[in-house]
């Protein structure tokens, strides 16, 4: 426990949150909401400030013989509506404004998909890559033993994340439950099906985005057989969804992931490409098609554009330029605020909001949960039916309040969670 620090919020706190661009992004679309809801000020203070910010330290023992102390974070941001959820990343660049900004978006796409849930988000300052998996096991073991007090199936649920697998929650997992001296499934979620992780939870994301898009292809009249798309990410989500698009019959014409993008109008052979990326580590020198600038790619024509990538990606000057019909937004806050103005005043781009467009992993993370609370489970296609049926209902009533309010779809998706949030504050009441 020495390396734990809660940390409440204060002036201080709050200034260093805002000085993160992830984070003052976050906290910009919430005040804007905030403005249109008409949010009383005690209301809205407590909607938009994290419940609990968990800094830790984490001395672990590397393959060489050498101690190394990493920085871990979680940040819980409101349990009024249940336990908090959300992914534990791995990643050299993660910092505290990124993942409370990660934590409160969580919040408004549970709220928004109905989940009785709070938005929660964990990271910690490593690199993966450049580490075994006897050291990530025990940087992963330290980190659930040190936060330990503060998470619980009913406190905290984690899931992974970038940069963090399946293996990973079945660390976390035995980790718990070894503490508890029970085993407790429902700790942890995205974890293995033989610990009793849900059928359809690995592609479930990238599945909800490819899904969501052909309602919205649907919606503008144009056909999913043959329709067009590029994907920004080639990792769990990505693949996924190109996968899934595939599989409708779309084409996917560009494909980019860190080690470059690949381009081929007719249609790039996605079997292929996943063949070339699990023997080469990436999508570069793919023969399927020729390479491409990956910026330059963003900004080709298609039917559907997903960034499936990192936050803050599709900026001001990349908005104007874009020629796409549907922008699928399948990472976190991959459209900055200026961006975002842009795009409205074009109001020729269908945005399917990401607290909405990515929300298949939380929604079929809460099946699991569901399924351990039971003791129960369903099979990959139940799963894939509920989570469908879900998103479709999100996916209604979000362009039902965007018509009746006559507002954008990224104004519309934020209030709806936020509203919902700031209901169940007023009605619970603040404690003295």
């Amino acid at each position: 426990m020495k390396s734990l620090i809660l940390a409440y919020i204060d002036l201080n706190m709050k200034e260093d949150l805002l000085n993160d661009p992830v984070f003052s992004m976050a906290a910009g679309q919430f005040d804007r909401v905030a403005d249109f809801l008409k949010l009383d000020d005690r209301v809205r203070e407590r909607c938009k400030w994290p419940k609990r910010i968990i800094t830790v330290s984490l001395p672990v023992t590397m393959d060489d013989g050498r101690t190394e102390v990493f920085f871990g974070y979680r940040v819980q941001h409101h349990l009024s509506r249940g336990p908090v959820k959300g992914g534990l990343r791995f990643h050299p660049k993660v910092k505290l404004g990124e993942v409370a900004a990660l934590a409160m978006w969580m919040n408004w796409k549970c709220a928004l998909m109905g989940l009785p849930y709070g938005g929660g988000k964990g990271g910690i300052a490593c690199n993966p890559l450049e580490m075994s998996m006897g050291e990530q096991e025990r940087l992963t073991r330290r980190f659930a033993q040190e936060i330990a007090p503060f998470i619980g199936p009913e406190i905290d649920v984690m899931a992974p994340d970038v940069g963090t697998t399946a293996q990973h929650m079945a660390w976390i997992l035995d980790t718990y439950s070894t503490r508890e001296g029970r085993f407790v499934p429902e700790i942890v979620t995205g974890k293995p099906v033989v610990l009793q992780g849900s059928e359809g939870r690995t592609q479930a994301t990238g599945h909800g985005v490819a899904f969501l898009a052909t309602r919205a292809l649907n919606k503008l009249g144009i056909l999913v057989e043959g329709a067009t798309a590029i994907v920004q990410g080639f990792g769990n989500v990505g693949s996924h969804t190109v996968e899934t698009m595939d599989s409708y019959g779309m084409k996917i014409r560009g494909v980019s992931d860190i080690s470059g993008a690949v381009w081929n109008e007719q249609g790039l052979d996605v079997a292929a490409l996943k063949a070339h990326l699990a023997k080469t580590g990436g999508v570069a020198g793919f023969g399927g098609g020729e390479m491409i600038d990956p910026d330059e790619m963003l900004l080709q024509e298609c039917d559907v554009l997903v960034p499936a990538a990192f936050e803050r990606v599709i900026t001001g000057e990349i908005a104007a330029k874009l020629r796409c019909k549907i922008l699928a937004e399948a990472a976190n806050g991959p459209t900055t605020q200026s961006a975002d103005a842009i795009i409205e005043e074009r109001d020729d781009i269908f945005l399917i909001p990401d607290i909405l467009c990515n929300a298949g992993g939380v929604t079929v993370s809460y099946f699991e949960w569901v399924q351990n609370l039971q003791r129960f489970s369903w099979t990959k296609a139940e799963v894939l039916a509920k989570l469908e049926t879900k998103l479709n209902e999100a996916f209604e009533n979000l362009l039902f309040f965007c018509a009746e309010h006559k507002c954008s779809h990224r104004l519309g998706a934020l209030a709806t969670g936020i509203d919902t949030v700031a209901k169940v504050k007023k009605t619970r009441g603040l404690f003295p």
